[in-house]
């Protein structure tokens, strides 16, 4: 065995049994469906989630539904339904956002311990972001999501800042041992480093917080009839406006600067865009990545991750992200993100 490679560094596999989900067999996804009214076929596909469990359920007569279930002990129901009333006021608005169904005025529902949400299925692609039309539609989409997000804040839900996705996330890697020894006066350095400059950088830019989508990458997007779909707003913080905007930039700088002066353009004919804020850009970026690492670790428990995440917290993924993260140290060192004058 290659040690570099391959050695886990975690606590022992976990117990199926003290899983989070392990009662979420298809009889049991089905009986929590068929509890709010409807009559499944009992066509059941598992989709594509780790936090949560996501399912496409048939109906009789009419089109499947999305049933998701949330991690337990994740999220308190006041936090979920925040959610729900943010996707159901921007849908209010027009705003293209996937919303949860509504049955007998409730949104969010319980089975034998599991809270559970109901949503239609929406079709679509990931949007093409070197095509600048179709990022410009999304800077107007992301201008009414940030209009709307700016009129309050979210009363329940977290925020997006250095304390939640930065120190709590090192606290607990270094707290449940997940470092290696042999890289761990690395990561600490490194950790310690970045922290005080992100700490500098919050310092000196100030922004108002406004409520987020959060997790605003295009697989979040389902690009359908040159409109998008926002989905998933299960990450929705309060933090700053560039926190939904960032993660739709790639490449070089130049190209980025192309991509960001389409993206402003669409997001002014709605809300007003602080410039000043592309300067945490890199500083988000960096967070996370320190947020990706920890929750990999705080779901270690959960038998999917180790299946679908084989690579984590071997030597070699530590080694790799400590790398990453002077990789953002150098880049936290460079000159921001600028807009054309034409913004």
């Amino acid at each position: 065995m290659n040690k570099l490679e391959d050695e886990i560094v975690s606590p022992a596999q976990p117990d199926p049994s003290e899983a989070p989900f392990h009662k979420m067999t298809p009889d049991f996804v089905l009986d929590a469906f068929e509890s709010l009214g409807f009559m499944s076929d009992a066509r059941i596909y598992p989709l594509n989630s780790y936090e949560n469990r996501v399912y496409q359920v048939g109906v009789e007569d009419s089109d499947p539904l999305i049933a998701k279930f949330y991690r337990p002990n994740r999220w308190s129901q006041a936090q979920i339904l925040e959610e729900h009333a943010f996707s159901l006021e921007l849908a209010v608005n027009e705003v293209p956002v996937v919303v949860p169904l509504e049955v007998e005025g409730k949104t969010l529902f319980n089975y034998q311990g599991y809270d559970f949400a109901l949503f239609p299925r929406r079709g679509g692609r990931a949007p093409e972001l070197d095509c600048e039309d179709t990022i410009y539609t999304l800077g107007q989409s992301l201008g009414r999501i940030h209009a709307l997000g700016q009129l309050h804040s979210f009363d329940h839900r977290p925020a997006l800042d250095m304390q939640s996705f930065g120190e709590r996330s090192c606290e607990y890697l270094l707290s449940h041992n997940f470092i290696p020894n042999t890289l761990l006066e690395a990561y600490q350095t490194i950790t310690i480093q970045l922290l005080q400059k992100i700490r500098a950088r919050f310092e000196l830019i100030e922004y108002t917080p406004i409520r987020l989508h959060g997790d605003c990458h295009p697989g979040n997007i389902l690009w359908r009839d040159d409109h998008p779909n926002f989905v998933d707003l299960d990450d929705a913080r309060n933090g700053p406006a560039v926190q939904d905007l960032w993660m739709l930039l790639s490449g070089e700088p130049d190209r980025q600067s192309i991509q960001l002066a389409n993206l402003i353009d669409g997001y002014e004919m709605f809300c007003e865009f602080k410039p000043k804020e592309l300067g945490l850009i890199e500083s988000l970026r960096t967070l996370r990545l320190m947020h990706y690492a920890a929750w990999l670790a705080r779901r270690w428990n959960d038998p999917a991750f180790p299946m679908h995440f084989p690579w984590f917290n071997t030597e070699r993924y530590w080694a790799e992200h400590i790398n990453e993260l002077r990789e953002q140290l150098f880049a936290l060192e460079q000159p921001s993100l600028k807009l054309s004058l034409g913004n």
